[in-house]
């Protein structure tokens, strides 16, 4: 338990910002959804087949890609640790600390196994879409489909 839980403070939103946003600010969130979504195009991230040539163990583009994401992960991580670095609207930014569960590595497995069977990660099945491969709604809707059932059976999970 954290200082937070043993104050009887919720927990719950603890990194949400306090600051509000008109609709129209939130814009800049659509721009950079769609940058990222042109970089994953054009980078072959979303290519079906460079998924399956990672999970084949045939090409180490994948791997590259997702080894510089978690070096840069680490160094901000330090970064934002080191300088207690703030957001853009001048709040703190706190990291919580986490505890492991065997339940993680179960999830990543069935995580894993979704996305080799469907070559879709969650991250860019709107811009896998947005190309134009339609049958990828069959993946975002099962995708919400289990986390609307994990949402049902989560107080039952051993945690």
């Amino acid at each position: 338990m954290n200082n937070l839980e043993n104050k009887n403070i919720d927990t719950e939103g603890i990194n949400a910002s306090q600051k509000k946003e008109t609709g129209f600010a939130n814009l800049k969130y659509l721009i950079v959804g769609i940058f990222f979504g042109i970089v994953f195009v054009k980078a072959e991230i979303i290519s079906w087949f460079r998924i399956q040539e990672m999970f084949h163990l045939q090409s180490f583009f994948m791997y590259g890609v997702i080894g510089s994401a978690v070096a840069v992960g680490v160094v901000s991580v330090f970064i934002i640790k080191k300088f207690n670095t703030k957001t853009l609207q001048g709040e703190k930014i706190e990291i919580q600390p986490k505890t492991f569960n065997k339940g993680q590595v179960y999830g990543g497995l069935m995580f894993g196994f979704g996305w080799a069977i469907t070559g879709a990660c969650p991250g860019p099945l709107f811009a896998q879409i947005g190309t134009g491969a339609t049958v990828i709604v069959v993946t975002l809707l099962s995708a919400i489909a289990g986390t609307w059932f994990y949402g049902l059976i989560k107080d039952k999970l051993p945690h």
